[in-house]
C-alpha cells in the first residue's frame, strides 16, 4: 500500500472526476468504505476508475469484484500477461488513461518494452491469441471483458492522464515511476475474497467456465448491472442495436446515434459503441443525478463489454 501522504494525495485525485462528485473518503460509510478499504489494501491504490462509481454503492462493489477477481486474484496466468491484455484493449478502445496506468503496471513488472509499444501503437503479442488451457483463458478473458467495461467508464467520467495536468511535463516521468510502484501485484491475494461483496448470480457466463471463482464474480456483477433501474426504452434500443454489433468503433462520426430521440438512449449508445466520442453536450442532455448518470453509464458499459467478448473469436 501507498505511504500516507501519497494514499492522500490519490484520495484527492477523485476530485478531478467529471459530471459527478464521488463519495470522498472520509465520508465513505457502509459497502462504499469496505470496497475503499478493499482497493486500498489489494490494488495499492483508490483508484478513481472503481472509486467513482461511488454514488451507486453495489455498482461500485461490482466493479471492483470484477477487477480484483480478473487483475488482482493470483491464478494460472501471470499478472505482467494479464496487464498487457488490459493495456491492449485499452488501446483498442482508444482510452488514453487506461493505456497509461497500466504501462505504468507493465513498468513495475519490468515490461517496459511491451508498455512502450502498447502506447507507441506498435504490435505486441496477445496472451489471448495463442493456446491456453480453460482455466488461463477464463482468467485473460475476464481481464478482457473488465477493461472494455472500465475504459467505457473513465472516458465518460475521467480525463487522458491519471497524472493531473498541473504535473509539469519535465516531472511526468518521474511521477510515472513512482505511481507505477504502488500497482506492483500484492502477494496471497486469493481467488474469490471479494464475492462476499455482492449476492449469487445465475452463473451463465460460458466463457468463464473454465474458472468456477471467475464466473461466478462475473455472474454476480451481472446480477448486479441487470438490477440497475434503466427505462426500458433504453435497455431495448441498446440491446437491440448491440445485437447487431460486430464490436468495432463506428468511427469519428455520431451520424448513426441521431436517428434516436430520446438524450438517454442516445447517451447510452455512444458510451456502449464509441466511448471517446461522449461529450459535455451528450451528457447534459441526458442528465440526472450523480447515481442515476453512474448506473446508466455503467449499465451500457456492461452490456457493450458483454458483447464485445462475445464477438472477440468472429473477428479474430
Amino acid at each position: 500500500m501507498a505511504p500516507a501522504l501519497v494514499r492522500f494525495a490519490l484520495r484527492r485525485a477523485l476530485r478531478e472526476a467529471r459530471y459527478v462528485r464521488p463519495v470522498p473518503y472520509g465520508r465513505a460509510t457502509g459497502l462504499v468504505r469496505d470496497v475503499y478499504g478493499r482497493l486500498e489494501r489489494e490494488f495499492g491504490m483508490l483508484a478513481p476508475p472503481v472509486a467513482l462509481h461511488s454514488p451507486s454503492p453495489p455498482v461500485l462493489a461490482a466493479s471492483w469484484v470484477m477487477l480484483r477477481e480478473s487483475l488482482v486474484a493470483t491464478g494460472e496466468t501471470s499478472r505482467a500477461d494479464r496487464e498487457i491484455v488490459a493495456t491492449l484493449v485499452s488501446r483498442g478502445n482508444s482510452c488514453p488513461y487506461c493505456v497509461e496506468v497500466h504501462g505504468m503496471a507493465l513498468d513495475s513488472l519490468g515490461r517496459s518494452s511491451e508498455a512502450a509499444a502498447i502506447a507507441g501503437g506498435r504490435p505486441v503479442a496477445d496472451p489471448l491469441a495463442g493456446p491456453l488451457s480453460p482455466g488461463a483463458r477464463s482468467e485473460l478473458t475476464a481481464v478482457a471483458f473488465t477493461f472494455h467495461y472500465l475504459n467505457r467508464v473513465v472516458s465518460v467520467f475521467l480525463g487522458p492522464s491519471p497524472l493531473p495536468p498541473a504535473v509539469p511535463d519535465s516531472a511526468r516521468a518521474k511521477a510515472k515511476a513512482v505511481l507505477g510502484r504502488f500497482l506492483r501485484p500484492v502477494t496471497g491475494a486469493s481467488p474469490g475474497d471479494s464475492l462476499d461483496l455482492l449476492p449469487v448470480g445465475s452463473r451463465d457466463f460460458a466463457w468463464a467456465a473454465g474458472n468456477p471463482v471467475v464466473e461466478d464474480a462475473f455472474s454476480r456483477a451481472a446480477s448486479a448491472f441487470a438490477a440497475v433501474p434503466v427505462p426500458s426504452s433504453v435497455r431495448d434500443a441498446v440491446e437491440r442495436e448491440l445485437s447487431i454489433w460486430d464490436g468495432l468503433p463506428p468511427g469519428l462520426s455520431r451520424s448513426w446515434v441521431d436517428a434516436f430521440d430520446d438524450p438517454a438512449v442516445r447517451l447510452a449508445l455512444v458510451v456502449a459503441k464509441a466511448p471517446y466520442q461522449v461529450d459535455d453536450a451528450l451528457v447534459a442532455a441526458a442528465r440526472q443525478g450523480d447515481r442515476e448518470l453512474i448506473e446508466l453509464v455503467a449499465w451500457a458499459s456492461f452490456t457493450a463489454a458483454a458483447r464485445a467478448v462475445a464477438v472477440a473469436p468472429l473477428r479474430g
